[in-house]
């Protein structure tokens, strides 16, 4: 009934329990769940995460909060991004883009690292799952300028204003609502997720953070990606099963048209 477009299992909070995590998931309706890479060296876990069980995925990608390495094993370049990415278990590159929350100075390894993503995305057919904080106008300006609408993706754990929703949406990508959502200070978050069409509208935990209402402060996880189709339906006017359907059925065209 749910999926959950993007989480963490191979996280340390995670890890230790992933048949618990799988058990719960059912006992929620969660069919599926997206396992999303951070690191290269991390890759591996997600894959193999994925690999276990016939209801996870996995994507490639390195976080642009992972400072830049002199180490070329852990910088993702494009022809490695599509290498990896070869593998019917990966549905996705990423997660990339750019977060200047913490950044100090400028940042020119955190917008190439993005464009060697959205090159290998645009090879793979795979689509992009991008993290943009405190960066929305240099985040839409690349991927604009690489042609990320080639092969659209999502605005993973979306905080951003309408109008960077709608700049994204105008390129072919998704809008993807966290936990975040149901959190009382979020009543601008609401406005944009009542807006955003049926077709174009993913939910997920990016557990282990950000567990939503009733579980904030807890360890989040799948099983917990209800709630935030919960509140997507009161916002939106909406049947919860309305909600589950269309985030389900996009979460599947998207991620396995390649």
């Amino acid at each position: 009934m749910f999926v959950d477009s993007h989480c963490h299992l191979d996280f340390p909070e995670l890890a230790a329990d992933i048949d618990g995590i799988l058990e719960r998931m059912a006992a929620a309706a969660v069919d599926e769940a997206l396992c999303v890479s951070v690191t290269m060296a991390e890759f591996p876990r997600v894959l193999a995460l994925a690999e276990r069980d016939e209801r996870l995925w996995a994507s490639v990608g390195v976080h642009p909060d992972g400072p830049a390495s002199d180490d070329p094993a852990l910088e993702p370049d494009c022809e490695r991004l599509v290498a990896l990415a070869d593998h019917p278990k990966v549905l996705a590159i990423g997660e990339t883009g750019l977060d200047y929350y913490r950044q100090t100075g400028d940042a020119p390894w955190q917008r190439e690292r993005f464009r060697q993503h959205i090159r290998a995305s645009r090879r793979t057919g795979k689509p992009l799952i991008i993290h943009t904080r405190a960066a929305a106008a240099d985040t839409l300006a690349i991927m604009r300028d690489e042609g990320a609408d080639a092969a659209g993706g999502v605005m993973h754990c979306f905080t951003e204003s309408w109008e960077t929703a709608r700049a994204a949406m105008d390129l072919g990508f998704h809008i993807s609502f966290s936990g975040i959502v149901t959190f009382r200070n979020a009543a601008d978050l609401r406005e944009v997720a009542a807006k955003v069409p049926d077709d174009l509208m993913l939910i997920e935990t990016d557990s282990p953070y950000l567990a939503p209402v009733p579980h904030r402060g807890r360890t989040n996880e799948p099983s917990y990606v209800p709630h935030v189709a919960a509140c997507l339906a009161e916002v939106r006017g909406q049947k919860l099963e309305r909600v589950a359907e269309v985030t389900s059925a996009n979460f599947r065209r998207l991620f396995r048209k390649a």
